[in-house]
């Protein structure tokens, strides 16, 4: 493992728990047509789901839509789910997919934001003002990321996913992964060290 994929692991490390046994159970349940599960399972993901339509749409005029659009998939679809995967990686999948068909009847720009990101390690005006200034910067250089680039970002630095976790989502292989998350991070780099010569 490269030391960029171990600091990336370190980054998804606790992110979030593995599937339980009662989550695999709710969506066995979910299948068979039983609401009262869906509406458990419905509840459980709700919070984790918003925030990350939210994230990838920053529309909020969509979210609640593609969110109950994504849990309707999760309950006619139910039954297709395997153990192949983590049911979060199925469900992240399908909500990743809703957003991208709902962006695509939007022309303006997409905006992220980066309060995630972009962690206090000292207070005071200038600190912040130095926070504000690169949160700028950097989502300047996600929007000029291609949506394939921009997504594996998204899905490992804010959902905490592994590469393998990600192909699954996007429906590529994991060397196509490696490969976008190696450009998009070559980009930005590119693109902050360009910014920061113009405003040298």
């Amino acid at each position: 493992m490269s030391r960029g994929e171990r600091t990336e692991a370190n980054a998804r490390a606790g992110h979030r728990p593995a599937d339980s046994a009662q989550e695999i159970a709710l969506i066995g349940q979910v299948a068979s047509g039983d609401m009262t599960a869906f509406e458990t399972l419905f509840r459980r993901y709700y919070p984790r789901l918003r925030r990350f339509i939210e994230q990838k749409t920053r529309r909020p005029q969509l979210v609640d839509e593609i969110l109950n659009d994504t849990m309707l998939v999760v309950w006619r679809k139910a039954g297709t789910f395997n153990l192949g995967s983590r049911l979060s990686t199925w469900i992240i999948g399908i909500a990743l997919r809703r957003s991208l068909k709902a962006l695509e009847q939007v022309d303006d720009a997409i905006d992220f934001d980066l309060d995630a990101v972009a962690s206090p390690v000292e207070s005071g005006p200038e600190a912040h003002l130095m926070r504000q200034e690169l949160r700028t910067e950097l989502s300047r250089a996600l929007k000029s990321l291609s949506q394939e680039h921009r997504a594996v970002i998204e899905l490992t630095y804010y959902e905490g996913c592994t590469y393998r976790e990600i192909a699954t989502i996007v429906g590529c292989p994991v060397d196509t992964v490696k490969t976008r998350m190696f450009h998009a991070r070559r980009r930005l780099k590119a693109l902050l060290a360009d910014r920061g010569k113009e405003a040298a």
